[in-house]
């Protein structure tokens, strides 16, 4: 004896009464976004309309929104009161040569990891991934002790070596994309005769352009926003970053003008804010790229 299963399709107001609640929902979801959305940029368009107003408007005015008369003064004024010309290129030659040397030793350690296997390897692993979970505050001394006995404060050394030796998440972030590579690439590689160097060279390092390109984007963003170290470690003025020269700014013109301030800040951020915005699908798609070959 055999039992027929009927499923009863669900009548046009059922369907319609699921599509309204659908709706409603997204809806919902909208609103609550785009209220979190203009949450999050309003501080940055009020930096910005700030920069443009003019100092008997900021002191008579405060909350105004809107800059009247509009003025580019605040700018120049910035511009030249401060060295920005010099902690612009010092910011951007240590952001280039740590993004490159992390990307060579992040590779190389990625592929060692994910490939490479040896007793301990797991384990030595994941004490290196460790080390991030160690608060930048508990190791400051130590660190600076170190540079001092290297003779590195006041260099920029300090700031170029350690970030391009040493990067745990950039170590993680390559070591998934190699696991998520075909491991018969590299096996039929073995069989043609290639070694470990040829392999990684030829074979492993283009697969890994689109996790080198968010990462180089990632590390050029901590780089150029790092604030505690270029403090600790810096003592020139002609040594100084961008966001040290910005706090060093801050401090001489904060209580006087805050037309000059908010200048100041839009020099510094707008840089990293282009890039963050021309790169971030590429960070996106690479992070949901990474995790494919976890394990």
């Amino acid at each position: 004896m055999t039992t027929t299963v009927r499923t009863v399709a669900p009548t046009a107001p059922a369907r319609r009464q699921g599509k309204a609640a659908s709706r409603t929902r997204k809806t919902v979801l909208h609103v609550v976004l785009a209220v979190a959305g203009i949450a999050m940029v309003f501080p940055f368009v009020w930096m910005l309309l700030t920069s443009f107003k003019t100092l008997p408007q900021l002191l008579n005015d405060p909350l105004s929104f809107l800059p009247k008369p509009f003025t580019l003064q605040n700018y120049v004024d910035a511009w030249n009161d401060a060295p920005f010309a010099q902690a612009y290129w010092n910011s951007i030659y240590i952001a280039v040569l740590v993004v490159i040397g992390t990307l060579v030793t992040a590779a190389m350690a990625g592929y060692g990891f994910a490939r490479i296997k040896f007793r301990g390897s797991r384990l030595l692993f994941v004490v290196f991934l460790a080390t991030q979970m160690i608060p930048m505050q508990v190791t400051l001394i130590p660190f600076y002790f170190l540079m001092a006995k290297l003779g590195w404060v006041d260099s920029h050394l300090s700031l170029i070596i350690p970030a391009a030796l040493a990067n745990p998440f950039a170590v993680f972030l390559m070591r998934q994309f190699v696991l998520s590579l075909p491991i018969e690439l590299e096996e039929a590689a073995l069989v043609d005769g290639a070694g470990r160097w040829r392999i990684f060279w030829s074979i492993i390092l283009p697969n890994l352009r689109p996790g080198l390109g968010a990462l180089a984007i990632i590390v050029a963003l901590g780089t150029w926003n790092n604030f505690l170290l270029p403090l600790v470690l810096m003592n020139s003025q002609e040594n100084f970053t961008v966001p040290l020269l910005l706090q060093s700014f801050r401090g001489q013109f904060g209580s006087i003008n805050y037309g000059l301030v908010m200048a100041a800040s839009a020099v510094a951020t707008i840089p990293m804010l282009v890039a963050f915005v021309i790169g971030q699908r590429r960070i996106l798609n690479s992070m949901a790229a990474s995790g494919l070959g976890g394990r």
